[in-house]
């Protein structure tokens, strides 16, 4: 059964243009091509970046969270109470006036003690700073060097330049050894990150990062069996340039929301100049869309974020000058009353 899913699976309409098949994809006259048994080695690689990640976060990420005056938080511990971390856990982090006055009741406490208690159990699940910075750290790193390591493989390519190349010849395209290895290890990062998804800290878009996370990978193995190297070398490099200012300012999703469209143009109306459409080239763009709906909600989200945190300012600014203008007409009426005193 599993030889005849396995025969199913990877049958050439599937994954290749009409009249090609897997045969004109075999190693010849020094020329590598792409293999789905490459991909395996992602697995291993991504646990020694977990490694990697480990002593980067304490020996580099820590010292220099000190060094931006970022210390570790010490979390109090809430009291333990079976009733309100059962109402805190199943119904509401921040209940109504009524669901602390029968709370209050029901525990033999004071209103006033429930509504302490809730707020000491909310800060005990707020991220710490360390932690966050660590993570975001962490990420910015991998994204530079990935992004440094990108420039170096694609410079001197033809279809950087000219998107017309990215399809001259395909599928019959070789593997280049800067390919393979640009490939592995944004692959196996991004394994890292699914791994590590229960420890670190979970934000508000957890649900997007997963998706963005597995989609991603569904991406690159799709784009790798099937031989896009070429195109999937162009959205590796346009995101990583994007997420370096995203870990750094929150920002700049939009670079890649804005340069995006310029691959989805590359993978979705150039190939048919060149060949029928068929389910690999349907599928492909699929996933690529997926990517920037995600794209197009980060931006979304971060220009919100930006709104709320202008706005803050302003108030804070606002509520600054009145403190000043309330200090100086305070100063003015003393030094009225001394000189009516003399």
């Amino acid at each position: 059964m599993f030889q005849t899913f396995k025969e199913w699976f990877w049958l050439e309409r599937f994954w290749l243009p009409p009249t090609i098949k897997w045969s004109d994809l075999e190693d010849h006259d020094g020329l590598i091509f792409v293999k789905p048994s490459h991909l395996y080695a992602t697995i291993p690689y991504a646990f020694v970046l977990i490694i990697i990640r480990h002593f980067f976060q304490k020996f580099i990420a820590s010292p220099l969270a000190k060094t931006f005056g970022i210390k570790e938080e010490v979390q109090k511990k809430t009291t333990p109470n079976t009733v309100l971390e059962n109402f805190f856990k199943h119904s509401t982090r921040k209940p109504s006036q009524t669901d602390i006055y029968g709370l209050a009741k029901k525990c033999n406490l004071t209103e006033r003690q429930v509504e302490r208690w809730f707020r000491s159990r909310q800060n005990q699940d707020r991220p710490c700073r360390m932690k966050k910075f660590q993570e975001a750290c962490w990420r910015f790193t991998f994204y530079l060097i990935i992004t440094i390591a990108g420039i170096a493989f694609l410079y001197d390519k033809p279809w950087v330049y000219d998107l017309w190349e990215v399809w001259n010849g395909y599928p019959r395209q070789p593997l280049l050894p800067s390919q393979y290895w640009y490939y592995i290890l944004e692959m196996s990062f991004y394994w890292s990150l699914l791994f590590s998804l229960g420890s670190d800290i979970k934000r508000k878009d957890f649900l997007a990062h997963v998706i963005h996370h597995l989609a991603a990978v569904s991406l690159m193995s799709f784009s790798w069996c099937a031989n896009y190297i070429r195109s999937g070398t162009l959205v590796m490099i346009v995101h990583d340039v994007a997420d370096i200012w995203l870990e750094c300012f929150d920002c700049n999703e939009t670079f890649s929301f804005v340069w995006f469209f310029r691959i989805l143009y590359c993978t979705l109306i150039l190939p048919l100049h060149y060949l029928q459409p068929f389910f690999s080239y349907i599928f492909l763009n699929l996933q690529l869309m997926v990517l920037q709906v995600l794209n197009l909600y980060w931006s979304y989200f971060i220009l919100k974020m930006l709104k709320r945190s202008i706005f803050t300012k302003q108030l804070y600014l606002l509520y600054r000058m009145s403190c000043a203008e309330e200090r100086s007409q305070k100063l003015a009426v003393k030094n009225k009353r001394e000189i009516d005193s003399r």
